[in-house]
């Protein structure tokens, strides 16, 4: 057992009841409750998107925190950070919106199912979102555990653009893999797009192919840690995970559906 982790970062794709429910949305619901619970400090983070209903989960806007533009591809990109309250819990959500990115009745695909083909924008947008907002918070976290693809670009953005910012010094990376691998490919010039700061296209070599497995491979050559979230988890990344000799929890079922999951990701973040 290692230093006991205080600070928790969560950077989630989905949380419920903001979209529905499901094995990374469940996850992003509870586990930052049970982290609380056991008395350490958490933040929480997810895109803004358009179907969340913000009267309903009562949605405002964090003007403090808000006003900052993030440049990609040459256009500025306005950051509108909002937050919500799940009462029950006890725990805020961050919400990263831009009208451009998140505003969309969608998620991932259009109406039609086709992916949508600025997936890379916005997984830069989200990624450096949070990052920056981080800093604003003067908050720095012991681990930043990573939940879905949307989430894959910060592993790299942490240990590059933003590896001498005292916020983040002592930040460990844990990164979750699901079985939501996007089949469909980014554009051509994500790794163009993606370049910011200490982070530049060689540093993101599995990105000359974007494809779903590649970005994904991109999270775990930053990565200090790995959670199996599902039983499903696309083979090679897995191989990867396991050529880099990462310290890898396995997925279990079981754990996830009685809570005991909680406890192991504890211990999982005391080990790095």
């Amino acid at each position: 057992m290692g230093e006991i982790k205080q600070k928790i970062l969560f950077v989630n794709s989905e949380i419920f009841p903001y979209l529905p429910e499901s094995d990374i949305a469940r996850v992003g619901r509870y586990l930052p409750q049970g982290i609380q619970e056991r008395k350490r400090e958490i933040r929480s983070f997810m895109p803004r998107y358009g179907c969340i209903n913000e009267r309903k989960n009562q949605l405002h806007e964090v003007i403090r925190l808000s006003g900052m533009n993030i440049i990609i591809a040459d256009v500025d990109r306005p950051l509108i950070i909002k937050v919500a309250s799940i009462s029950s819990a006890r725990i805020q959500v961050y919400f990263i919106d831009n009208e451009d990115y998140f505003r969309r009745k969608q998620t991932f695909c259009d109406a039609s199912g086709k992916f949508f083909e600025d997936n890379d924008e916005r997984t830069i947008f989200f990624a450096r979102g949070v990052l920056e907002t981080v800093k604003k918070l003067r908050w720095a976290p012991d681990i930043i555990h990573c939940q879905g693809w949307i989430s894959h670009l910060l592993p790299a953005y942490l240990k590059k653009s933003y590896k001498d910012d005292p916020i983040f010094s002592s930040s460990k990376v844990v990164l979750s893999l699901y079985d939501d691998t996007p089949a469909s490919p980014f554009h051509a010039n994500f790794a163009d797009k993606a370049c910011f700061g200490g982070l530049g296209k060689d540093a993101l070599p599995f990105l000359s192919d974007p494809t779903g497995i590649n970005l994904a491979k991109s999270a775990v050559q930053y990565a200090d840690g790995v959670i199996l979230g599902a039983e499903q988890v696309e083979p090679e990344i897995v191989e990867y995970c396991k050529s880099l000799g990462l310290p890898i929890l396995p997925f279990s079922r079981k754990s996830l559906e009685d809570g005991s999951y909680i406890d192991g990701y504890c211990s999982f973040y005391d080990e790095l």
